[in-house]
């Protein structure tokens, strides 16, 4: 699908939504290049489209500095990851300016990381952390007062005003309330977000997914629950069995999965789930299989409003004519998927 005038025209604009689609080799340098690489683009005539970093390489070219192809896009830097790996084992610990001077981190620089990657100041991101952290300890039986203390808060007031800011409710009025774990993974397509409940994930999205909002929103309302930067059970094994697919290692996923939704819904979500690694189905084929070959457009839908991408195969629908149709990761992901799979199989 993708024409080398197509390619070109996304490197010049640096478009993300090609990232991972194809690699640029620029011949009079011998250098290669993401998509959204920043330096001077070269004619047209002097560029070579290749799909993979391998071929690259293989052709003779060395990856370029000011992009790094051969990372994943939107990384987590070490210094960062370190920090995380902290919060994730002792929640009640506060990184001050000062403290990551001292580890040799400069607080404006991984302020600006997370402002970039998740919408929020480092200190907010710890906030939020800890909030998760006491609000899962209230759920397991702590009192307020522990939880909060337990969880970094030096004063009981501190905690509630805290808490009600996220929760819209105070501490003791929140035994209804639930909290849905956030967490970001970098992929070979780009970064993504997951979330999850103590029953299994219940969100895997790429993060410029024009929908995404829209997915928080009805999530939230769906379970009556915040959705919080946090950690989750379920998330190393989504990891490992991420990689293990985008290495062609994987073809089933046993990872636990939450769908909430209607009824019609969740049968087509399942039916998803029981295309085979490497298949093709139509809306067509997948209305009658099951057995609503009247509605196929409400399978559609139904297909569009699947929050778990990848796990909940999706991209394995296309139209009847064969041709590629909407996928809210974009179609050039949707092709990419689609020959990973073919390649394996």
């Amino acid at each position: 699908m993708l024409t080398n005038e197509m390619m070109y025209q996304a490197l010049v604009a640096k478009d993300s939504s090609y990232e991972g689609t194809f690699i640029a080799g620029v011949k009079t340098t011998g250098i290669f290049c993401r998509p959204t690489c920043t330096a001077k683009k070269p004619k047209p005539e002097n560029v070579a489209f290749f799909k993979t970093t391998k071929e690259a390489i293989l052709h003779g070219y060395r990856p370029c500095k000011v992009c790094n192809p051969l990372e994943k896009m939107g990384e987590t830097p070490p210094y960062i990851s370190g920090i995380l790996r902290e919060l994730a084992e002792d929640p009640s610990l506060k990184f001050k300016d000062w403290d990551l001077l001292q580890k040799g981190i400069e607080p404006s620089k991984i302020r600006r990381w997370f402002l970039k990657n998740h919408g929020i100041t480092f200190h907010s991101y710890q906030r939020m952390f800890r909030i998760n952290s006491a609000f899962k300890k209230m759920k397991e039986g702590e009192t307020v007062t522990a939880a909060a203390f337990d969880s970094g808060y030096e004063s009981l007031s501190g905690f509630n005003d805290s808490f009600k800011s996220i929760f819209g409710v105070s501490p003791v009025n929140s035994r209804e309330k639930q909290v849905i774990d956030l967490t970001r993974l970098e992929t070979p397509l780009g970064t993504m977000f997951a979330c999850a409940t103590d029953q299994g994930i219940c969100l895997l999205e790429f993060t410029d997914r024009k929908m995404l909002e829209t997915e928080f929103k009805t999530l939230s309302k769906l379970l009556n629950a915040v959705i919080i930067q946090g950690p989750n059970r379920h998330f190393d094994l989504l990891r490992i069995q991420l990689n293990e697919y985008f290495e062609g290692k994987r073809k089933v996923f046993t990872v636990p999965l939450f769908m909430p939704g209607t009824e019609f819904q969740q049968r087509v979500w399942q039916e998803l789930q029981n295309i085979p690694f490497g298949s093709l189905r139509s809306y067509k084929q997948q209305s009658i299989s099951l057995a609503k070959p009247e509605c196929v457009r409400a399978v559609a839908n139904a297909n569009g409003m699947n929050r778990i991408s990848i796990i909940v195969p999706c991209h394995r629908v296309i139209g009847e004519n064969g041709a590629l149709t909407g996928y809210g990761g974009g179609l050039w992901r949707k092709q990419w998927l689609l020959d990973l799979e073919r390649n394996q199989r």
